[in-house]
């Protein structure tokens, strides 16, 4: 009797953690469709949710002036310069391909402390807004990509220079202290960069670069 009793104990055991994984409708939890990531990345839920947000309008503005719609590049401003805030995001997967350092602009300071923006030629800040990456070229910080502001916000962009490019200051990894600054170009590692190469060479159509806060 005692077996009998405790076979069906375990049974009903067994019968109340298979039902754990359904809902009290009895279908099963279906799982949220945000932007998917793997541990290197080691992006935290929250700024996964502004990345999707964001990623919506990008491709409303993608589709309106005729980008590839199967990449785009987002900088958030908000993070802190030595944590990995360039993000390259695969459209068609929905999902973060790659990830880097990117410099801010000083505003013409020897340091900027916090944040600061401007569009004005000769600010020397970083300027928010959607970018159109357009023909490379070979300068003073060699290989670099031409940008051209899609907004009010960073109109002045091709006429300031600002540019995507590399420099050696730039760590490939995250860092415990801040990073080097720029003159308002976003500014990445050089392997970074050899990574960001090929997307924007072998695409058919203008990549979105979009600076935002």
């Amino acid at each position: 009797m005692r077996k009998i009793t405790f076979l069906l104990l375990l049974l009903f055991l067994l019968i109340a953690l298979a039902w754990l994984s359904f809902t009290k409708t009895g279908k099963r939890i279906v799982p949220f469709h945000g932007p998917k990531f793997t541990k290197m990345y080691n992006v935290p839920s929250r700024e996964l949710l502004k990345l999707h947000s964001k990623v919506a309008v990008a491709k409303s503005c993608i589709k309106q002036n005729h980008f590839d719609t199967s990449i785009c590049f987002l900088i958030d401003m908000s993070l802190p310069a030595n944590r990995k805030r360039f993000f390259v995001y695969d459209l068609t997967k929905d999902t973060i391909q790659n990830s880097g350092l990117v410099t801010h602009g000083n505003c013409n300071q020897d340091w900027l402390e916090g944040r600061k923006y401007g569009n004005e030629i000769g600010c020397g800040c970083t300027s928010l807004g959607k970018y159109k990456i357009e023909n490379s070229y070979y300068g003073r910080f060699g290989l670099a990509f031409k940008l051209y502001g899609l907004e009010k916000t960073n109109s002045n962009a091709f006429k300031r220079y600002v540019v995507l490019h590399s420099h050696s200051c730039v760590p490939d990894k995250e860092v415990s202290e801040e990073i080097c600054q720029s003159n308002g170009c976003p500014t990445v590692s050089t392997r970074f960069l050899e990574k960001l190469t090929p997307i924007i060479r072998n695409s058919k159509r203008p990549v979105l670069l979009w600076i935002f806060e």
